[in-house]
């Protein structure tokens, strides 16, 4: 294959290679997202072993300022769902990222098999 690609072809090979880096940066934030899901979940453990009156601390931006229990838990629970909600949207775009790289692929693939000249038997 000496002769250069066409430029659907090329143009078809840069949207692959975007969408794979798409697809990589989307699986980095789901760490992430994974991670904090994780951390939390194990903070509201420890928070619910607690008795009601107990001294809580928490961080806001640069400071860590005393709170309730019950306040703590609320904000730990809101930030679990926020981080739930956010696991299935990126979930959504993994999968439409994953059927757009799959199309691409096809459709090089053909592009390229219908370029190839056929060998003799």
């Amino acid at each position: 294959m000496s002769a250069e690609l066409p430029p659907q072809v090329q143009n078809q090979i840069a949207q692959l290679q975007q969408v794979q880096q798409q697809i990589q940066a989307i699986a980095m934030q789901k760490s992430q997202l994974e991670a904090m899901q994780k951390e939390s979940g194990m903070a509201l453990e420890e928070l619910e072993k607690l008795a009601e009156d107990a001294v809580v601390y928490r961080n806001v931006g640069d400071l860590v300022i005393k709170t309730s229990r019950n306040e703590a838990l609320d904000k730990l629970k809101d930030r679990q769902e926020t981080v739930s909600l956010r696991l299935q949207s990126i979930a959504r775009q993994e999968e439409r990222l994953a059927n757009r790289f799959k199309q691409l692929q096809e459709q090089i693939q053909q592009a390229m098999g219908m370029r190839e000249t056929p060998q003799a038997e």
